[in-house]
């Protein structure tokens, strides 16, 4: 343990748990709904609304073999493509012959997808698939459907929640366990301020970090809370340096940040294409999918075109689907191209690369244990070595599903456990708040230096940059930059310089180009030195502790001795 601690005043309240779930997209809620169905006292944690998560921006959809003629294996070979080398195929193998039946508990639970004709489910397809097994629901508004059905699941079973409420630390006992979580409910209630959880299991599902970057299809709550938290209490994190840039991504401006609108790549599941300016499909040749290769293979693509034509996004042009179809299909991104002034019906669609997916995280074995005992994680915010170095499209709502399972099973097959107390740590070291502006600073540094592209040049200047940011902090600020005030902002700022170095010191190390992790200046990928992963963790000291593993496979964690099962 490292004893390492945000800047925030002690609790001021608590309250008893079995089992608490910070975060409730797909993966919290899916835990929560099971742990509560176990007989385990259940809170939920959540930093705005329950159906405020990434969960809800889903799109495209779930993916699973339910189709005639497709099968698990079929789906575990697009996935382990799509890998790059770096999936765990044990994991894979579990998530592909786990998955339909996690989604017709899913569908039991209430989400409702569109059918077809015959009432069987509808499915499409998206990049790296070569089947048709994406299931969808209201055309493109898969996640807002399965949110929907999962907080009226939660609330319907009366599932204790604490909504507005940013988690701070973990807590521990005196042997280093897991004793719950300190956190900040925002605003007044039935709690506000500081206070804790206590609870001898917490399961992290906080989703992403997109926000580390300037401009993201995440919301803007995805801050890198939980693997942050990770970090501070010790837990290692692996993978950071695979960040998916989802390509189709509407283009408002050079100059937008923060949440963009998502072009689902369903839209070219059905048949959209990709152009640039003169109307020409580049991506013809590329790839035998096109348009439907893997989403770092498109992405690549559409940078090297905008690179040799001097221009700040190409095309997608979708105008054959006709406008029943684009109203029937598509309708919530007709309505956000609209809102931009883009008609897709008349006119391409501009789109460019924005920060996505984080196929890394918070390190677990294939029941979600971290290396903290007692500590959990599930969905975006781990790292279970299913997605490798680059996601499959529409296989993370099923990771969130099959792992929040597992999860469960894991902490009702334990044996029961009453929490020690939870042990103030002697002098807890602090991470320092950084000083104020510093959340700009740190996106525009990554956009610039850790983007799409990336070279040593590149992501040296950027870990120059972040080391500043962090060499003020320690040092309380300057006399014109002082640290900002314990509060959400610089809590979440915090957060987000934390796993910016962690994501930077990945990314110099790793010299090669393989999945969604693209370096200039090793354009080749190179399994002899680099079919490994790298694993971090924050040292005492407050440093980076990054080590290269000795093959693919992933060690064990702490809880599981010689084995990922």
């Amino acid at each position: 343990m490292t004893g390492i601690r945000l800047h925030a005043p002690a609790p001021g309240w608590a309250i008893d748990a079995d089992v608490v779930v910070v975060g409730s997209g797909v993966a919290g809620l899916t835990t929560a709904l099971r742990c509560t169905a176990a007989g385990l006292r259940t809170v939920v944690v959540t930093k705005a609304r329950l159906d405020d998560g990434s969960t809800r921006w889903a799109q495209g959809g779930i993916a699973a073999a339910l189709g005639e003629g497709d099968t698990p294996e079929q789906h575990l070979d697009d996935t382990l493509v799509a890998g790059a080398g770096l999936c765990d195929e044990e994991a894979v193998r579990l998530l592909v012959t786990e998955g339909p039946e996690a989604v017709r508990r899913l569908i039991a639970t209430g989400a409702d997808f569109d059918k077809t004709a015959d009432g069987e489910i509808a499915l499409t397809r998206e990049g790296g698939h070569h089947r048709r097994r994406i299931a969808h629901a209201g055309g493109d508004a898969t996640g807002a459907e399965i949110s929907r059905a999962l907080v009226e699941a939660i609330r319907d079973r009366g599932v204790r929640t604490i909504e507005h409420a940013l988690v701070l630390d973990l807590l521990t006992d005196a042997e280093g366990r897991t004793a719950g979580v300190t956190l900040h409910v925002m605003g007044e209630g039935q709690h506000d301020g500081v206070g804790a959880v206590h609870a001898p299991a917490v399961v992290l599902a906080t989703g992403g970090m997109g926000q580390v970057f300037s401009a993201t299809t995440n919301p803007a709550v995805s801050t890198g809370d939980g693997v942050a938290l990770a970090l501070r209490a010790g837990a290692e994190v692996s993978d950071l340096e695979f960040v998916q840039f989802h390509p189709t991504v509407l283009f408002l401006g050079a100059d937008s940040e923060g949440q963009q609108p998502l072009v689902s790549e369903a839209v070219r599941g059905e048949g959209a294409h990709l152009v640039d300016a003169d109307g020409v499909r580049f991506m013809l040749g590329q790839h035998e999918l096109a348009e439907l290769a893997p989403r770092d293979i498109v992405a690549k693509a559409i940078m090297r075109r905008m690179q040799e034509q001097g221009t700040e996004h190409m095309y997608l042009d979708a105008r054959h689907f006709g406008a029943e179809m684009w109203a029937e299909r598509f309708p919530t991104i007709l309505a956000a191209c609209r809102l931009h002034g883009i008609d897709p019906v008349t006119e391409p669609i501009p789109v460019a690369p924005a920060a996505h997916y984080a196929s890394g995280g918070i390190r677990t074995d294939l029941r979600g244990r971290t290396t903290v005992p007692g500590l959990y994680a599930c969905g975006e915010v781990a790292c279970t070595g299913v997605h490798g170095a680059n996601r499959l499209a529409s296989n993370s709502l099923l990771e969130g599903l099959v792992f929040a399972e597992r999860i469960v099973e894991e902490i009702t097959a334990a044996a029961p456990r009453v929490p020690g107390a939870a042990v103030p740590h002697p002098a807890p070291v602090t991470l320092p708040l950084p000083v104020a502006g510093a959340r700009t600073r740190i996106q525009r540094v990554m956009t610039a230096g850790a983007g799409v592209l990336r070279s040593a040049s590149s992501l040296r200047e950027a870990a120059v940059a972040l080391d500043d940011l962090h060499s003020d902090a320690l040092a309380g600020g300057s006399d014109d930059t002082k640290s900002a005030e314990p509060g959400v902002e610089s809590w979440e700022t915090t957060n987000l310089l934390c796993v910016a170095r962690v994501l930077v010191a990945a990314a110099r190390r790793r010299e090669e180009t393989r999945g969604c992790h693209w370096r200039e200046d090793h354009p080749d990928r190179d399994d002899t030195a680099w079919r490994r992963h790298l694993v971090v963790r924050l040292t005492p000291e407050r440093t980076l502790d990054v080590r290269t593993t000795d093959t693919a496979d992933f060690p064990p964690t702490v809880d599981a001795p010689g084995s990922r099962k």
